[in-house]
């Protein structure tokens, strides 16, 4: 009897290292994905309040522009689109205006560690 046990434990325990190794794959494959479409919605966030404000990183509007969008943009998504949010997407595209520049390698928070980063001329 013990024998039998100990070969349906082997069994159980094989079937779930089968399955924690197929849960943990799915979660990196959606986490993934979930990170290069974030990043490619805060790119084009960054590009579209550029474009509102012709190029000039600091409109004499923008700070108007920026007020306004984030409260229309808080007030259908919820939180994430605090005015300070939008300035970081804004600078995210003016230092990756190139969206194939943009790795998916890296985290929004990478991101954000390389914006406080101060650029030179």
């Amino acid at each position: 009897m013990d024998s039998n046990i100990t070969k349906k434990d082997n069994e159980i325990n094989n079937v779930f290292d089968n399955i924690k190794e197929l849960v943990m794959n799915s979660r990196n494959k959606v986490y993934s994905v979930v990170n290069i479409e974030m990043l490619n919605l805060y790119w084009n966030i960054g590009k579209s309040i550029m474009e509102i404000q012709k190029g000039q990183a600091k409109a004499s509007y923008g700070d108007a522009v920026l007020d306004k969008l984030s409260e229309k943009l808080t007030s259908e998504f919820g939180k994430g689109f605090f005015k300070r949010n939008l300035e970081r997407m804004r600078k995210f595209y003016i230092y990756f205006p190139i969206a194939t520049t943009v790795s998916s390698q890296l985290s929004w928070s990478h991101y954000l560690e390389i914006l406080k980063i101060e650029r030179r001329a």
